[in-house]
């Protein structure tokens, strides 16, 4: 094979690019690493008068707010122990560094009962899904009052466990609040068959969800549901606990739903 002086040149400047590329790469996960580590964290308390009830929460905050979108974020249960929702910290400050202002929800307190684990799941534990959609709700309309230069037309909703059980039963009742429903593994609230909002959902390796939950191939495809299942990733480690690659995979896949 013979190469004249323009293949060579041609050569040469497709591997300069490729270097150039992997530069670009690297450059652009460096600073979006250096921009997470200096998000700042914020904690403050609203409190309900209607229902008598504190609502703690985590703030990470964009560098810049003025029509940021907003971000919640639910936790799985704790027992009622105090700091669930500091739990998902990778995910609430690789939003906030992609512009995103994220509400990280104390969803129960030390004086709240515990959730039942006997019974008719779905009946006895509704009403903890309930308080954790009002929470939210209430979340939302004082951030209306507080932050008012806020982007309140894209709502993103992402819950864990119970929290994803939460996000769920919030986008049923206030769909006209949500642009975009992730779910990290809910197994008890089925996802209503809509096309809005958005759904996307992250399954665990491990823990199946209850029948009629997730929607069916057919429904997925019909309404443009997303179901994504992680063969290496179970249900207990859906949130800070999980390990680097584990963590890598489930941001790869949030921030494709929420650039869609």
């Amino acid at each position: 094979m013979y190469y004249t002086v323009g293949d060579f040149l041609s050569l040469g400047m497709k591997k300069t690019f490729l270097l150039f590329l992997l530069f670009l790469l690297n450059f652009s996960a460096t600073q979006i690493g250096s921009i997470e580590k200096s998000i700042k964290e914020k904690d403050i308390t609203l409190f309900d008068k209607k229902r008598n009830r504190e609502i703690p929460v985590t703030l990470y905050l964009p560098e810049h707010t003025k029509n940021a979108p907003l971000a919640i974020i639910s936790h799985g249960y704790s027992q009622n122990q105090l700091g669930a929702n500091k739990g998902y910290s990778f995910i609430g400050k690789s939003l906030a560094a992609k512009g995103y202002f994220v509400a990280s929800i104390q969803h129960e307190l030390p004086t709240d009962e515990l959730m039942p684990t006997t019974g008719e799941i779905k009946i006895v534990r509704k009403p903890f899904w309930e308080r954790g959609s009002e929470n939210i709700l209430y979340v939302i309309n004082d951030f209306r009052k507080r932050y008012p230069k806020l982007n309140f037309n894209k709502n993103t909703i992402i819950g864990h466990s119970m929290g994803g059980d939460i996000s769920v039963t919030f986008s049923i009742k206030h769909p006209e609040l949500v642009d975009k429903l992730i779910t990290l593994d809910q197994r008890r609230v089925a996802f209503p068959r809509v096309k809005q909002p958005k759904i996307y959902s992250l399954r665990s390796s491990d823990q199946p969800a209850d029948e009629d939950v997730i929607p069916s191939e057919t429904e997925q495809k019909e309404l443009g549901i997303t179901i994504v299942k992680l063969p290496n990733t179970i249900h207990n480690v859906m949130n800070d606990h999980a390990s680097a690659e584990q963590k890598k995979e489930m941001l790869s896949w949030i921030s494709k739903f929420i650039t869609e």
